[in-house]
């Protein structure tokens, strides 16, 4: 069993481990397994790792599917990183995920845990995303059945989704069931254009190349925001495949392009112009208008981002004369969101664009008892950002996957708040923090939220109450 290159046949898969990975047990050994397979079905499967007491690898033959399979409704499945568990029923997609949600919390937090509430659902589980990014690549992957007989590529350009484990090659999308019309009419149309007109499409390798990614947002409000990300400026050519593309597609609101010549995709240090339109796009939740511009985080799925809003509020027990902290607040939107019932809000986030963001989304929604602040978390919130705006009644923090940073989870139990709402997208991070935390914070309510369907990515809220 601890041999290189084994595949195991007939290997019966019995449930899901993190990650989204299969589990199988063969002989007390557990095998997680990639490839598409869920429980039920029975597989051969090739090892890449191989330890005493466990293993991973790849299943290469599915000998006899699960009862309860569906069958995937996108034609790109098994080859997109995305999307990975559509066939499974979405009422199973939920059990797996809300049991993910209790296992981290009592395997890595080794809690004391309430009952569970039951997760919540997306009511859309196709075009929920409000925001997509594609990728621009002269090196298209193709799948086997694609290739040439001789084995070579027959196109070489693509536009959509990096091949997971591939960083150098990318999917050509033609439908993605993610995001809402005009999505799939944007891509398709710049990349038959692009094609048509010979513009080069980026090397990831070599660093050169003219047209880089494809940013675009599609607001509950019917507003569309498209961003072209080019490597180098080229009006000419710019001007005529933006024109094209307005002139095109109707429903766009507004266009922007930026300029990478960078070794790197992202665009935070970068500065986006306006092409055509304001330059942003207006979001709802509620009756609460948020604008969103092309370097701001807001959540991404807009129908489920309300729902998980309206649980942190409920969870946060405000009364109307609260201070709550918003950390790692981003544009705002949470602390925003429960302002009405508080009596002031404090805002902390390093992105300063966010913060202007936050400072106008609040003076658009007539929000007159909130301020925003500019720096990292662990920075700005000293004894003395605390002594100057208020000790908290309540904190709400919304980390990035990796948690907290451990100096503020030191300084919250420091302060000693008597609330804190943790909201994550990340259950195995969260239950490390709440572990942290446990000392002097128990566990009062959890609430997981699916943002994500056909994933295995889960946000999980929980509230926590000062030990007498």
């Amino acid at each position: 069993m601890r041999k290189k290159n084994v595949i195991l046949e007939n290997v019966p898969v019995s449930a899901y481990a993190a990650e989204g990975k299969a589990l199988a047990r063969i002989d007390g050994k557990v095998i997680f397994i990639e490839g598409g397979v869920v429980p039920g079905d029975v597989v051969d499967v090739r090892l890449g790792k191989n330890k005493k007491d466990w293993a991973e690898g790849r299943a290469i033959r599915i000998h006899s599917y699960a009862a309860n399979r569906v069958e995937p409704f996108c034609e790109h499945f098994g080859n997109c990183g995305g999307c990975k568990w559509q066939m499974l029923p979405y009422s199973q997609q939920l059990e797996y995920k809300q049991q993910q949600v209790a296992d981290n919390l009592q395997r890595i937090g080794k809690l004391e845990l309430p009952p569970m509430q039951p997760i919540l659902g997306s009511k859309h589980t196709t075009h929920y995303r409000n925001k997509l990014e594609f990728t621009f690549s002269n090196k298209a992957y193709l799948p086997a059945e694609e290739l040439n007989e001789d084995g070579s590529i027959p196109r070489k350009n693509a536009l959509g989704f990096h091949v997971p484990k591939l960083f150098d090659k990318v999917l050509d999308i033609n439908t993605c069931y993610l995001q809402a019309e005009p999505v799939n009419a944007i891509r398709n149309t710049i990349r038959e254009y692009a094609l048509a007109n010979d513009l080069s499409f980026y090397d990831i390798r070599a660093k050169e190349g003219w047209l880089r990614n494809l940013v675009i947002r599609i607001c509950t409000t019917g507003e569309v925001m498209v961003n072209l990300v080019i490597h180098h400026e080229n009006k000419e050519d710019r001007e005529a495949l933006l024109d094209h593309l307005m002139a095109t597609v109707p429903g766009i609101t507004t266009v922007l392009y930026t300029i990478n010549p960078k070794l790197n995709d992202t665009i935070f240090d970068l500065e986006p112009k306006v092409y055509s339109g304001k330059g942003y796009v207006e979001e709802k939740l509620e009756d609460f208008v948020f604008k969103i511009g092309p370097k701001s985080f807001f959540q991404t799925n807009t129908y489920q981002g309300e729902a998980l809003y309206q649980v942190t509020r409920e969870f946060a027990g405000l009364t109307g004369t609260e201070i709550v902290y918003d950390l790692y607040c981003g544009t705002g939107s949470i602390g925003i969101f429960v302002s009405r019932k508080a009596g002031k809000v404090v805002g902390v986030e390093q992105i300063k664009e966010a913060i202007d963001d936050a400072k106008e989304n609040a003076a658009r929604n007539g929000v007159n008892n909130a301020e925003f602040f500019a720096g990292d978390v662990v920075d700005i919130c000293d004894d003395a950002f605390f002594a100057q705006h208020g000790q908290p009644d309540v904190v709400i923090t919304d980390p990035p996957r990796a948690g907290m940073h451990e100096k503020l989870v030191n300084k919250l139990l420091e302060i000693a708040a008597p609330r804190i709402v943790y909201v994550s997208c990340n259950p195995a991070t969260q239950a490390r923090d709440l572990a942290l935390l446990d000392p002097l914070y128990s566990v009062k309510k959890i609430q997981p939220v699916d943002m994500f369907p056909h994933t295995h990515h889960i946000e999980n809220v929980v509230l926590l109450e000062k030990r007498n």
